[in-house]
């Protein structure tokens, strides 16, 4: 019998943490998706401190029945990679300023544009 809170076998996602890291600071991991075997590390967030690029912030909980080393994954916020964050930027100038002040005090330095000759 299934409960709709159970994952495929299709739709797995774990982690194995099987050390510290060199630091001392956070847990080495081997973590497994469909088609995919990574070795990783995990850290607790500390307020103030950036989050990696291209990494995430996931929640772990002990995975029934398996060792006590193990632990499902969910995924709750995907830190942009640095080509991500560098691809939502616009490239080209400084960004738009358009306020009706802006515009209002340009035409006082500079006039309108109607009032320019060719």
């Amino acid at each position: 019998m299934s409960t709709g809170d159970e994952k495929s076998n299709d739709d797995f996602d774990v982690v194995m943490v099987h050390g510290r890291t060199a630091d001392g600071n956070g847990a080495s991991v081997i973590r497994a998706r469909p088609g995919r075997l990574e070795a990783g590390e995990v850290r607790a967030l500390e307020s103030g401190r950036p989050l990696v690029p291209g990494g995430q912030v996931v929640q772990l909980s002990p995975r029934s029945g398996s060792a006590p080393n193990v632990y499902d994954v969910k995924v709750e916020y995907e830190v942009p990679s640095a080509r991500q964050a560098s691809e939502a930027q616009p490239t080209s100038g400084p960004a738009q300023v358009a306020t009706r002040a802006y515009r209002d005090s340009w035409e006082r330095t500079f006039g309108s544009r109607r009032s320019m000759a060719n």
